[in-house]
């Protein structure tokens, strides 16, 4: 399908924000049918992955230069404290098993958390990005490039 509009850093973020609430989706189909146990470890791990992954690339990247071009400095802190939560979140779920009893409980809460950072983005952040000064196109080849440098690091590390 192509666009006439090229893809930028906004793009790329929600294809993450996307692939993710699959994830999500995927896991609570999996909870609620009381599904296999290794395959919901297997799947909260990478839900956890790529949740952490896109954290950082945001916080190191594009958050600082939204933050600099847009003077929103309520609407950014928020978004950081979202981070922080959610990351405290990953946290617990990597320190348990399938079996623990608030396992479910916990990846479901922290789709339910992810879902409202990025309705936030999406509606305030992003559209304010855009109309920003900041070249996008440019961030999105940084981002990406980011992306796949940490993905490569954790995946020689779980090696």
């Amino acid at each position: 399908m192509p666009t006439s509009k090229q893809k930028d850093a906004c793009d790329l973020l929600d294809a993450d924000h996307k692939a993710v609430k699959k994830m999500f989706t995927e896991f609570e189909e999996l909870a609620e049918s009381r599904g296999g146990r290794e395959k919901k470890r297997m799947l909260a791990d990478k839900i956890c992955r790529e949740l952490t992954v896109h954290a950082q690339i945001e916080e190191e990247i594009f958050y600082p230069a939204v933050r600099k071009a847009i003077k929103e400095e309520l609407m950014m802190n928020e978004a950081e404290v979202e981070h922080t939560t959610a990351k405290e979140l990953i946290s617990q779920i990597r320190g348990m098993g399938p079996d623990d009893a608030l396992f479910d409980a916990r990846v479901m809460v922290l789709g339910e958390y992810i879902d409202h950072h990025v309705k936030e983005e999406r509606s305030e952040m992003f559209p304010k990005a855009r109309a920003s000064k900041v070249d996008l196109i440019r961030m999105r080849d940084a981002l990406q490039s980011r992306k796949e440098a940490l993905m490569a690091g954790l995946e020689q590390a779980a090696a």
